[in-house]
């Protein structure tokens, strides 16, 4: 029992009987004997719980919830965006109907940005990677045949999280959707984007302002919306260690519950809807032991730290994608075993969603069967290899419970030395993240140079290759896409348009919260470069810090 947890741990059996037993009932569809396929029966979970928690109980190292995925499979959630709101919207329709389970959207870099389809920084990026948004119509678009009140929509956004949200509300008021019932996402976590990721708009305050606008927004309005999804993917594609990965986002997790505090809230008025989104590696048993060691801090960073009396605000509830950094563009094919590798340690590390990234994805966009594929490793996964039969199967081995312990401690350690940094927006503004990560980076790509470390296909065991097929975007969409934004201008109504814009700067400049005039600006066609541009009068742009 860890000495933090004044509680001492149920008995097995106690759990067995109690939190254990009745969540199992609520899953029928699982309700079947776990079974080997030579007929032995499966315990819902070996081992004990060591430091005091069995799953869905404090620290929550052994899973979040009692059942895990005895009770229901993670939620498979394919990441697609790209040509235009019409084209993307089909790869939509077809992943749900190939049985994924909910929606993913990744965004241009001009929409990530806050700039329109036209501007002049923007023009040569549309059409191609990512889906380009404007303003509700291309929402629209992009959702058509959706049912908003039955799918949960993770949305990869961050300096416009606030727009993309107001857009997915409109849409679903169109549609005669209570927007207490829309399930998802927005990324919204902008201090990565200053540390790993570069796709910022507004300066460090101004940003975190937005988001603990948007947060109390969803409180009133949204309750079941994922306010923050903080991430430990882009600081880990960037290049930083696992150790890394765990104490930069947890440290930035820190600071938006400290920033939403000093914005008024009560923590667990807002906690329970905080998730994280983490990489899942090449190093099976680190990424495993990582995602439990995730669990385990943060439940104590909430309940020792800032005094959340929720269970559900000590819950680490995280989305995982497999590592778009280590595909090759050598031997693609060799990319479907590194994803189906990352994927089990994402699935043995207890995540509640999961994305599987395409075989051909470092060469460009992933076809439709690559696609497919990915999300059939997936299924084969959750269906045929017994990984989801037993609750945190590889917890209780002494080498996953050491490295456990071990990463803890060394990410705490990390964390410790953000703390004397003033913490991580301070640490963020004078650029010792940034350093950290360039060093890790750069350690990295020397070893893979000089052998050290084995890339299969790249350093080692080259062939001769084939070029393989590339998916193409549709080169008509860039017209279509700025079509359709001249279309919106010229059919809106524009006073309204001005005068939803004005009321925004004005809540803007005297401290309001901008959700709501911001809805309205939405709802009034206004885009996103006309919406960031009146932000960025008041917010001004960030510039980043020298970090080499």
């Amino acid at each position: 029992m860890s000495p933090q947890d004044p509680h001492p741990p149920a008995s097995r059996e106690a759990w067995l009987n109690g939190p254990y037993a009745r969540a199992h009932k609520k899953h029928p569809e699982r309700q079947a004997a776990f079974r080997t396929p030579s007929g032995i029966e499966l315990e819902p979970i070996y081992g004990e719980a060591p430091d005091g928690g069995w799953p869905g109980e404090y620290p929550y190292t052994r899973g979040v919830q009692p059942t895990m995925y005895r009770g229901r499979f993670w939620t498979m959630r394919q990441y697609a965006g790209f040509s235009s709101a019409r084209q993307s919207n089909e790869r939509y329709h077809m992943l749900l109907e190939g049985g994924q389970t909910g929606l993913s959207v990744a965004f241009d870099l001009p929409t990530q940005l806050g700039y329109d389809s036209d501007d002049p920084l923007a023009i040569y990026e549309v059409g191609k990677v990512g889906v380009p948004i404007n303003s509700l119509a291309d929402v629209e678009r992009l959702f058509a045949g959706i049912p908003l009140g039955d799918v949960s929509t993770s949305m990869t956004i961050n300096a416009t999280a606030s727009f993309l949200l107001c857009a997915y509300v409109a849409l679903a008021k169109r549609g005669g959707i209570d927007p207490a019932r829309l399930r998802g996402t927005v990324q919204n976590d902008i201090l990565k984007e200053y540390a790993a990721r570069g796709n910022y708009r507004f300066g460090v305050k101004s940003s975190m302002r937005l988001v603990t606008d948007l947060i109390t927004f969803c409180r009133d309005h949204v309750p079941l919306w994922n306010t923050v999804s903080i991430s430990g993917y882009h600081i880990r594609e960037a290049g930083s260690t696992a150790v890394q990965e765990l104490a930069f986002t947890l440290a930035n997790g820190r600071a938006y519950v400290a920033a939403a505090q000093a914005a008024g809230l009560e923590v667990d008025e807002f906690a329970p809807r905080l998730s994280f989104f983490f990489n899942a590696h090449n190093h099976l048993f680190e990424e495993v032991a990582k995602f439990r060691a995730a669990r385990r801090m943060w439940a104590r960073i909430m309940r020792e730290e800032f005094g959340a009396k929720d269970p559900k605000s000590w819950m680490l509830r995280f989305h995982t994608q497999t590592a778009g950094s280590m595909l090759t563009s050598q031997q693609p094919e060799n990319n479907v075993v590194r994803v189906t590798v990352q994927a089990l340690a994402a699935i043995l590390g207890g995540t509640q969603s999961l994305h599987t990234n395409s075989r051909d994805e470092a060469l460009g966009l992933p076809t439709a069967d690559s696609a497919r594929l990915a999300l059939r490793t997936q299924q084969l996964l959750a269906q045929e290899s017994g990984v989801a039969d037993v609750i945190d199967p590889l917890g209780g081995a002494p080498y996953i419970e050491a490295l456990t312990d071990q990463l803890e401690a060394e990410a705490l350690a990390l964390m410790g030395q953000i703390d004397a940094r003033g913490g991580a927006v301070a640490a963020v503004e004078d650029g010792f993240v940034q350093r950290e990560i360039h060093r890790s980076a750069l350690e990295w790509q020397r070893d893979v140079e000089a052998g050290r470390r084995t890339i299969v296909g790249v350093n080692r065991y080259q062939v001769e290759e084939t070029p393989p097929t590339i998916f193409r975007p549709d080169p008509a969409a860039k017209q279509e896409v700025l079509d359709d934004l001249a279309q919106v201008r010229a059919e809106r109504d524009p006073a309204r348009v001005e005068g939803t814009l004005r009321a925004l700067g004005e809540a803007a400049r005297s401290g309001q919260n901008v959700m709501t005039p911001m809805l309205a600006a939405v709802e009034a066609y206004a885009t996103v470069g006309e919406v960031c541009k009146v932000l960025e009068e008041t917010f001004g742009k960030f510039h980043p810090p020298e970090v080499l």
